[in-house]
């Protein structure tokens, strides 16, 4: 199940924990016996704190909704009997709670009922913001993502994300704190989970004594990094060449290498003789959530328009 957040303090982030976990069952995308992530994971993944996680999860525990496994985390319990009757009442119970919740921090029954109907009525994401001022990085990182993904891929710096609507942002590692500090509130922010560098070069070392390897790419921080990383294996620096992709005379020689090591992008721009080791920034585990998070978009817009339609022919 993928979580929503909305952190501006209007509803406790502990209450949308509780009541998306509810929806989540209520509406079958939450199975019984099914695992959540533990309280690290979703506090890492949602910029939420874990005392948060925490206290959500026990909340849920003792109305009996979840149940903790010693050694293995926190589970749906069995929810196959329980009758229409007591889902409704439960929903009942969510409104009531975030109504009390809402009138005891000032709010009038018209803010309320105006807010709601708002979030009721507010489409969902339909694109993804790839979050990165730096021009090379960026080049690489959304090269590595448009073809695996089916909604729209845009770009932008900090400057443009702190005016980014009707998206789901995502950013590297390094740049995940400054984009949450510029995005909007109501924006969610996914971290890209990056490839395991020495596990997904394993498969070409180790590289022969005598062979001349090329580091190719536009972004000087890859040449680097590759540089570095085929030092620690051993490799011979002096057997080694460093080019900038765009650079004048940036593909002189590298015909005479045994393979080039480059980032995607980069790698049709190599003269045709040239055998490329095409390293990939993300990870495919952040593939797939990417593409589970479009399924589930893609899901909520089918609901939404077949509700509409069903308005339309009972009109």
């Amino acid at each position: 199940m993928h979580f929503w957040f909305v952190h501006s303090g209007e509803v406790s982030l502990r209450e949308q924990i509780c009541t998306q976990v509810n929806l989540g069952i209520f509406s079958g995308e939450l199975r019984a016996g099914q695992r959540l992530p533990s309280t690290r994971e979703m506090a890492r993944r949602y910029f939420l704190h874990p005392n948060t996680v925490s206290t959500a999860y026990q909340q849920l525990q003792d109305e009996g909704i979840l149940e903790r496994r010693n050694g293995s985390g926190v589970y749906v319990r069995e929810f196959a009997h329980v009758p229409t009757i007591a889902r409704d009442q439960t929903l009942d119970r969510l409104i009531a709670n975030f109504v009390t919740s809402a009138r005891l921090q000032g709010f009038s029954t018209e803010e309320v009922m105006g807010r709601a109907r708002r979030w009721m009525e507010v489409q969902p994401p339909d694109h993804f913001l790839l979050v990165e001022p730096d021009e090379t990085r960026q080049e690489i990182v959304f090269a590595e993502l448009r073809p695996h993904l089916r909604f729209p891929l845009r770009a932008a710096t900090f400057e443009e994300a702190a005016k980014a609507d009707g998206c789901i942002a995502i950013a590297l590692p390094s740049k995940a704190m400054m984009a949450r500090q510029v995005l909007p509130p109501h924006i969610e922010l996914i971290t890209l989970q990056l490839t395991n560098v020495p596990a997904d070069m394993h498969k070409w070392l180790p590289v022969p004594e005598d062979a001349l390897v090329g580091i190719v790419s536009r972004w000087p921080g890859f040449v680097r990094m590759a540089k570095t990383m085929l030092v620690a294996t051993a490799f011979n620096p002096d057997a080694m060449v460093e080019r900038i992709r765009g650079t004048p005379g940036w593909s002189d020689g590298l015909t005479a290498t045994a393979a080039v090591l480059c980032d995607v992008p980069t790698a049709k721009f190599l003269p045709a003789r040239v055998r490329a080791v095409v390293f990939q920034f993300v990870s495919d585990a952040a593939l797939a959530e990417l593409r589970k998070v479009e399924a589930t978009i893609a899901a909520r817009l089918g609901a939404s328009s077949n509700a509409e339609n069903a308005a339309v022919k009972t009109a």
